[in-house]
C-alpha cells in the first residue's frame, strides 16, 4: 500500500495558531507530511506562538511522520508531479501566496507545489486570513477556485457555543478535516 502523503505550508499570515492545530490534528492521519513555512512566516509563528524552530510545530512523538523542507528546495519532493501526494494545505495563507499561485508565478517551494497540485488536479485548500480583501484579492481567488483549489476563509462560526479560542481555532481547523476527508472531528456539526 503506497504512501498517504499530505503537505502543509505556513505563509505570512496572522494565523499560525491554525496551523499548530491542523498539525496536531492530522498527525496520526498520513504516513509522510511535508511541511514547510515561508520565509515571511517565521517572525509571524515565533511572534504569535513563540516557537524558534519549524519543528517545535511538529506534535511529540510523531517526528518520524514529519519531512521538514527549506522554502526555497525547488527540488524538494512535491515540487514534482511525478511525486505522489494527496494535496497542499497552506494555512494560513497570506493574500500575497494567493497572488504569486493565480499569476503562476513559481518562486519558492510553496508556490510551487501549489502549481503541481493544481496541475495535477490534487487538493489545494488555501486557508486565507486576511480582511478585508480588495477587488484583487478576490479576483485571484475567484480564478484559483474555478482551477480547482478550494478557499477555505479562516471564518470561525459561533453555533457550535466557543467558550476559549481554541474553540473558534478548531472549527476552521476541523473544516479542514473536512475538505480532507478525515473522519476525526473537533467540533460537532450544525444541530448535532
Amino acid at each position: 500500500m503506497p504512501e498517504k502523503r499530505l503537505f502543509v505550508a505556513i505563509t505570512g499570515a496572522s494565523g499560525s495558531i491554525y496551523a499548530k492545530r491542523l498539525l496536531d490534528a492530522i498527525a496520526g492521519q498520513y504516513d509522510r507530511i511535508y511541511l514547510t513555512a515561508s520565509e515571511n512566516s517565521v517572525s509571524i509563528v515565533r511572534d504569535e506562538l513563540g516557537v524558534i524552530d519549524l519543528e517545535d510545530l511538529i506534535p511529540e512523538g510523531c517526528g518520524s511522520r514529519f519531512m521538514l523542507l527549506d522554502p526555497n528546495d525547488l527540488y524538494a519532493p512535491p515540487s514534482s508531479g511525478s511525486h505522489d501526494y494527496e494535496g497542499m494545505v497552506i494555512i494560513p495563507c497570506s493574500v500575497g501566496t494567493v497572488g504569486r499561485i493565480a499569476a503562476g508565478v513559481s518562486t519558492d517551494l510553496v508556490t510551487r507545489a501549489a502549481d503541481v497540485c493544481l496541475k495535477e488536479r490534487r487538493r489545494l485548500i488555501l486557508v486565507v486570513r486576511e480582511t478585508p480583501l480588495s477587488l484583487i484579492h478576490l479576483e485571484n481567488l475567484t480564478l484559483l477556485a474555478r482551477v480547482g483549489a478550494t478557499v477555505l476563509p479562516a471564518s470561525p462560526a459561533f453555533y457550535h457555543g466557543p467558550q476559549e479560542i481554541e474553540d473558534l481555532v478548531d472549527f476552521v481547523v476541523d473544516r479542514v478535516l473536512r475538505q480532507l476527508e478525515i473522519a476525526e472531528r473537533l467540533v460537532r456539526g450544525w444541530k448535532e
